[in-house]
């Protein structure tokens, strides 16, 4: 059959299946293995993110197709040793989220805080299900290779859901204060402790992103876009130190800072 003659996930499913070939593949398709595809994955979701966060519609499209194209190489792989297909992956999901979704799927009818009480709930039940007899902890399965700031943030959404948090943002700012406080003496010692320093400094930004979280937002794309609004400040003051003297490294520190507040002010 020719490849134009199929739907279009099936072309992407047929070109897999080629590219995997043991004898007219890519050697470099070829050699590849669950972990060595696995920093592509990550790479292609933050390429993702970045085309949603520039609004760019084309680099979307290409972005989420490059994702896929991770999905399918999973599934390729999985099919080779017989744990799996792209069938049974999609599958799964399908059913996990009708299961999780009983006021679209079912006879229930939720409030919005009602259906997050529910999803949250649901993933418990599997958690439960996925332990057999072992001990179950609200913090299972939030997986160790996540951004620390994505990872602080559900270790601390998952305790709120049983209960452990904060009742508004005032305990939490005043977590901040306690911990730069903290961070503060240790500066002030005599001989500094620089494992106890980076100690402090972790409890300062654990207690950032929970008040993140209370804020409702997302500690990823708060930072993310903080890196862009900083990144586009500075090219601008480099733009204005080159036309005043020899780039950046021609100015005080008195001027750059005079540049930055300029940038700043124009851009407000």
């Amino acid at each position: 059959m020719s490849s134009s003659s199929y739907s279009q996930l099936d072309r992407l499913l047929w070109v897999m299946d080629c590219l995997r070939d043991p004898d007219s593949g890519c050697p470099w398709d070829l050699k590849q293995d669950f972990a060595s595809i696995v920093p592509h994955t990550i790479e292609e979701a933050y390429e993702v993110a970045d085309a949603i966060e520039r609004q760019d519609k084309a680099d979307i499209q290409e972005e989420l197709g490059d994702l896929l194209f991770q999905v399918v190489f999973y599934a390729r792989l999985g099919k080779e040793k017989q744990w799996f297909d792209f069938e049974a992956i999609a599958g799964a999901m399908a059913e996990k989220l009708i299961r999780r979704h009983p006021h679209v799927f079912g006879e229930h009818s939720f409030s919005e805080q009602e259906v997050k009480q529910n999803w949250e709930l649901e993933k418990a039940r599997e958690r439960q299900a996925k332990a057999n007899d072992e001990a179950v902890s609200a913090l299972d399965n939030i997986p160790l290779a996540l951004p620390s700031l994505t990872r602080a943030y559900k270790l601390q959404k998952r305790c709120a859901n049983v209960g452990f948090d904060w009742p508004d943002t005032t305990g939490v700012l005043d977590k901040i204060h306690e911990e730069i406080e903290e961070v503060q003496q240790e500066l002030a010692r005599s001989k500094r402790n620089e494992e106890a320093l980076e100690e402090e400094l972790g409890d300062l930004l654990f207690a950032t992103v929970n008040l993140v979280r209370h804020l409702k937002k997302d500690p990823e794309t708060a930072l993310r876009r903080a890196n862009a609004k900083f990144e586009r400040r500075f090219r601008q003051v480099e733009q204005h130190a080159d036309e005043k003297a020899d780039g950046v490294t021609g100015l005080s520190l008195t001027e750059l800072e005079h540049l930055w507040q300029s940038v700043k002010a124009a851009e407000k």
